[in-house]
């Protein structure tokens, strides 16, 4: 009854925050735009990316707005949240253009705002001016999202999911489950304890998301980035094996049931309220390719990962005045990265990869009245197609500089000469990679630096891009008509 009393508490604040964004909106339209994603997906550069082709007019033969001569300007914003970090995005492009390196994975959640002046499409609308749409972004750690959907977890739940994943994780885990043993979790409870176990359950934590293969890491998230938390009990505590179904007052179980609970409370129900809960479109960001080279056990992780996730997002469509008190996603993009990586003539394959992956996810969304979509797509394109024939057989190959230090085999790369590489075909079938042995369909990928900035003439254009135009014309097309 406590939990049921919470929730609708929580549901009258989110709507209490809605009634008044939606009136602030009245005088200037925003569109919150939520990029998601795991560690390692992209956010970061897609952020950047999309950002520097708005503001300084990149190839997007395929945005309306922009291909039909509409799109007036595109400029950067004071952000609205005053107490959110700034999207560092100027640092990022430095990297990607003027040193060619990847920007630096996000540590703490940033924000940044985008206004966008153009001429409507409707003849009736251009008779009022002008139109103007701010655009707001906000960039978070990947490991951060796993978090959200411990929202719905008590600790007892919690408790046992995590012990069942150690346990298909033997070699990361082998510390943390020794650290258990002896452990009574109805013992009175000791400081020195929770700490030893806290700090055990963490080094667990880091080695699994230190394996190649690893896609998506384990909650809770703050206990790899913790930041001012450190320390401080809200983050010391761990799974135990728990027998009793209700903690013995003054127990280690009741210890650590406290501090769980108080995890949820401050650091991700604030999370979920203050970014999640508003927004109004939504792109999925996810590296299909590294779980292919993971195999099906890969694969099926990421499936459940973004399973979990997903349905902790508010989504439909709704009447004009339920909008007015809620805010729902109303359309939803997944989008398989690093598209480059592979040749165009796989990217249909990809794609049906990345849709079957996410079925459960697309169906839920759909069912709620949300709009989605499925993508293959490079933010930054770092390789050009080309075709190698031997033997009277022709392989479709990509070409890039790769990073210094990347290497296949005994082959060291020094960061500054090109190569070619067949990095393998995908199946017609997208159930096959989920069955079939993990290097069959495994794609071979490098590290490549990201692509020349692209000139026409005297004219400078923005980073190269594949399918970026598409992407914009599906997430904000429709608002600026």
């Amino acid at each position: 009854m406590r939990e049921r009393w919470r929730r609708i508490g929580d549901e009258a604040l989110l709507a209490a925050g809605a009634v008044g964004e939606r009136l602030g909106e009245a005088f200037a339209p925003s569109l919150r735009l939520g990029v998601t994603g795991l560690s390692r997906s992209g956010k970061t550069v897609f952020l950047a990316t999309l950002v520097h082709n708005l503001v300084h007019g990149g190839r997007l033969p395929l945005f309306a707005p922009y291909a039909e001569g509409r799109l007036s300007s595109a400029g950067l914003a004071p952000q609205p949240d005053d107490e959110v970090p700034r999207f560092p995005y100027e640092d990022h492009v430095r990297a990607l253009v003027d040193d060619r390196v990847w920007p630096r994975s996000t540590h703490k959640i940033a924000q940044l705002r985008v206004t966008i002046e153009y001429e409507s499409a409707r003849v009736f609308s251009r008779r009022f001016g002008a139109g103007k749409l701010h655009l707001d972004l906000v960039d978070y750690p990947g490991e951060w999202l796993l978090d959200l959907p411990l929202m719905h977890l008590d600790y007892r739940q919690w408790s046992r999911e995590a012990m069942e994943e150690a346990a298909r994780r033997p070699a990361d885990a082998a510390p943390f489950r020794a650290a258990l043993e002896g452990i009574d979790p109805e013992a009175p409870a000791r400081e020195a304890d929770a700490q030893r176990l806290a700090e055990a359950f963490t080094r667990y934590l880091k080695d699994a998301r230190a394996d190649p293969n690893a896609l998506a890491s384990l909650p809770p998230g703050r206990f790899l980035m913790p930041g001012d938390m450190e320390g401080s009990p809200a983050l010391t505590f761990a799974p135990l094996p728990l027998s009793a179904e209700e903690a013995a007052q003054g127990s280690l179980h009741a210890m650590m049931e406290r501090r769980y609970e108080s995890y949820k409370t401050h650091v991700v129900k604030p999370f979920f309220k203050d970014h999640f809960a508003r927004l109004d479109r939504q792109i999925v960001l996810v590296d299909v390719l590294a779980a292919l080279n993971g195999g099906p056990q890969a694969l099926d992780e990421l499936r459940r990962a973004l399973r979990a996730v997903l349905a902790c997002f508010r989504t439909g469509k709704m009447s004009f005045l339920g909008a007015l008190v809620d805010r729902r996603i109303q359309k939803i993009l997944f989008v398989a990265t690093k598209a480059d990586h592979i040749h165009h003539a796989d990217h249909d394959r990809l794609e049906r990869i990345l849709r079957h992956l996410v079925a459960e996810a697309i169906d839920a969304a759909e069912f709620a009245g949300a709009e989605v979509d499925v993508m293959a797509m490079a933010a930054v394109r770092a390789t050009r197609e080309a075709s190698v024939t031997r033997g009277g057989e022709t392989y479709l190959t990509i070409a890039g500089t790769p990073m210094e230090g990347q290497k296949i085999g005994d082959r060291v790369f020094d960061g500054i000469k090109e190569v070619g590489l067949f990095p393998g075909d995908l199946p017609d079938d997208p159930r096959a990679v989920f069955e079939a042995p993990r290097d069959e369909y495994g794609v071979t990928t490098l590290r490549f630096r990201p692509g020349k900035i692209e000139t026409e003439g005297a004219l400078t254009l923005s980073l190269p891009h594949i399918r970026l135009d598409r992407v914009l014309q599906y997430l904000i097309g429709d608002r600026l008509q």
